[in-house]
């Protein structure tokens, strides 16, 4: 009999940002450390993770983090957990692990443990035990785990599709799966991205056809944006190219070392003759290949559209085209990308979002999933909060309680205590890392609501020199603006603010016996000036006063 805990601190009722913590008599198990991107919510901020504070103040509890696969949502914040844990076990594949170093520094990598796990093969840890077992997705050597407690296994899909024409190292194990669910399956924990995709998934997570048609019907060059590591459309992509007289110019160091290296691996077939160089780039017969790496969706293609990419100039004739389709949270920023591309003259060509899909699970393959697994509870995970709703309506359909279908928000826990689900209420605090740059800590509020305001009404600067003994103005107030108003037509007002920064400073010392308070005077200027710019411009700048004495 054992007191078992399951919630998020990130991948609930959003895409991305996905781990997931199971604590089973005191045992912390950790399954993936993802990140999210920001897609230009927050200004400046480059991608988001989970609050970890949870796993920080119970290290010595933890077990291990247990990755799926080598996307960012489910492994691009292990780099930042790591700074806070160094000492805590990582487990994934090789591929998966191989990805992951490259986020991880020099330095810390002399001190963590990335230990390599194979497919099927378990992992002890006491009374509980881990087994990893091999699922279909746009990457290699993609897994779900079964962590086996007292009371029964407890599942973590990770992402999956069924599709049969998936071999090798994308295969899925349904033996294995079968054989966990007749052993019996205590809760499933089952994505829900395509709860609401009717059908299944395959074959419209295959896309050789479409790019054979774009590849056929243009003359002239394609420029070919992928997502990071889905090795499977980068095969589609290299394949379909092959029976052309093309060549791919694979543009940027980090897709270049992706790919030679999972060529050297194995994960890719390609003939690497196949592949040109810069001198081909200005060729109507090659297909330049473009990437981003941790960083806001079509940055590289949104830097090449602005003129800014030393090597690519976008050419009236020349073919854009966007190799994934869209889904939730970056389909503003498609829209925005597919009308600058017009602008220029050049042509767009995306995936539907309708007739291709993403390599998720759709209904009929969660419904598989849940077949073979029959588990006891349902936990439906990563996705918005609609998509887990619906993966829930799919359980109930099979024939799960209502009541064994667990749908939470991330820090909400689910308490089973000899395998009863005791309707705990409690709540772990979580919330959103904001990191940007090279920053491992959070940015915050407070930066943000800076940014915001600088982003939306500018700064103005008053600077003054004071007289160290008599405390007398000897130069200025100088008045120094950047985004708050066009100062050649605005010379009155720059003098009236002159005025009032001087009277307010002077009257902020007098009042104070002749004594400088540097944080009062700043104080007094930000309330006075705030209320004047607001009355005569309607904007509230940042105001800033820097008061210096010789």
């Amino acid at each position: 009999m054992s007191k078992i805990k399951i919630f998020a601190l990130g991948g609930l009722n959003e895409n991305g940002k996905n781990m997931y913590v199971v604590n089973v008599d005191e045992e912390i198990f950790v399954f993936d450390a993802g990140l999210k991107y920001d897609n230009d919510i927050n200004l400046g901020i480059d991608y988001i993770i989970p609050n970890i504070d949870y796993l920080i103040n119970n290290r010595e509890k933890i077990k291990g983090i247990f990755l799926t696969h080598g996307h960012d949502g489910n492994i691009g914040g292990i780099a930042d957990v790591l700074e806070q844990l160094p000492e805590v076990p990582v487990y994934g594949t090789r591929l998966t692990l191989k990805i992951a170093k490259k986020d991880i520094s020099d330095e810390l990598l002399k001190t963590v443990k990335l230990i390599e796990i194979k497919p099927h093969v378990k992992l002890d840890f006491g009374k509980n035990s881990i087994f990893p077992i091999s699922v279909t997705h746009s990457i290699p050597e993609a897994v779900c785990y079964v962590l086996y407690t007292p009371d029964g296994a407890i599942v973590y899909t990770g992402d999956f599709v069924f599709d049969s024409t998936m071999i090798g190292p994308y295969k899925t194990d349904i033996g294995k799966l079968a054989y966990v669910g007749k052993q019996g399956v205590l809760c499933l924990l089952c994505e829900s991205f395509y709860a609401d995709k009717q059908g299944h998934t395959s074959p419209n997570n295959r896309v050789k056809g479409f790019i054979r048609d774009v590849l056929a019907k243009t003359n002239n060059r394609i420029i070919a944006t992928i997502f990071p590591a889905h090795y499977y459309r980068i095969q589609e992509i290299f394949d379909e190219v092959s029976k052309t007289h093309r060549k791919i110019v694979v543009m940027g160091k980090p897709l270049q070392e992706m790919i030679n290296s999972a060529i050297e691996d194995g994960y890719l077939k390609i003939d690497k003759s196949m592949i040109g160089t810069l001198a081909d780039i200005d060729s109507n017969n090659s297909v330049v290949l473009i990437s981003d790496e941790k960083e806001k969706p079509f940055a590289n293609l949104d830097r090449i559209i602005k003129g800014f990419d030393k090597y690519i100039e976008i050419k009236e004739n020349d073919t854009i085209f966007i190799t994934e389709p869209s889904y939730p949270g970056i389909e503003k920023r498609t829209a925005v990308i597919m009308d600058e591309i017009a602008m220029l003259g050049a042509d767009a060509v995306s995936l539907s979002s309708k007739k291709h899909l993403l390599h998720h699970s759709s209904r009929e393959d969660l419904m598989l999933m849940i077949d073979l697994m029959n588990p006891k509870y349902y936990f439906p995970v990563k996705g918005e909060y609609r998509n887990q709703y619906t993966n829930g309506e799919i359980a109930e359909e099979l024939g799960l309680p209502k009541e064994n279908i667990i749908l939470k928000l991330n820090g909400d826990v689910l308490e089973l205590v000899a395998g009863e689900n005791t309707n705990s209420l409690e709540h772990i605090e979580t919330g959103d890392i904001l990191i940007d740059g090279k920053s491992q800590s959070d940015i915050g509020n407070l930066v943000l609501k800076d940014r915001e305001m600088l982003g939306e009404n500018g700064i103005v600067i008053i600077s003054c020199t004071l007289d160290k003994d008599t405390k007398e103005i000897l130069g200025g107030p100088e008045i120094l603006t950047r985004g708050f108003i066009y100062v050649k037509e605005s010379q009155d007002l720059l003098e009236e603010t002159k005025k009032i920064s001087r009277e307010v400073i002077e009257n902020t010392i007098a009042s104070n016996g002749n004594k400088v308070d540097y944080t009062l005077i700043k104080n007094d200027v930000r309330d006075v000036l705030g209320k004047f710019f607001y009355q005569e411009t309607e904007s509230k700048p940042m105001i800033i006063t820097v008061i210096q004495e010789i």
